[in-house]
């Protein structure tokens, strides 16, 4: 095997490990007690708006993150996925920075 063969199969088997984490990581996600209605309902009454995205992500523990719209700037909502409590109420600015 040359040695060019030799590291393009190294990289090879290095993606397929980090693409295989990646893939781990987000079946591993536990299921969330609170439902996608509830937390969205919950972040739409804290910051009334259009709801521009939101997603159950792994950020400092598992949560529900909305993007609402606002007069005048976007406010992102986070809304714990075990306790429904809120753990993010914060101003993006005028657009949306994620």
């Amino acid at each position: 095997m040359t040695r060019f063969a030799r590291i393009s199969a190294t990289l090879l088997a290095g993606t397929l490990v980090f693409a295989g984490s990646a893939v781990a990581a987000t079946s591993s996600a536990p299921k969330p007690r609170i439902t996608m209605a509830a937390a969205r309902a919950k972040a739409l009454h804290l910051a009334p708006g259009k709801l521009i995205s939101s997603e159950y992500e792994n950020e400092h523990g598992w949560r529900y993150s909305f993007d609402i719209q606002q007069k005048g700037h976007v406010q992102e909502i986070g809304i714990d996925g075990q306790t429904g409590r809120v753990v993010e109420n914060k101003s993006e600015g005028k657009v949306d920075h994620d």
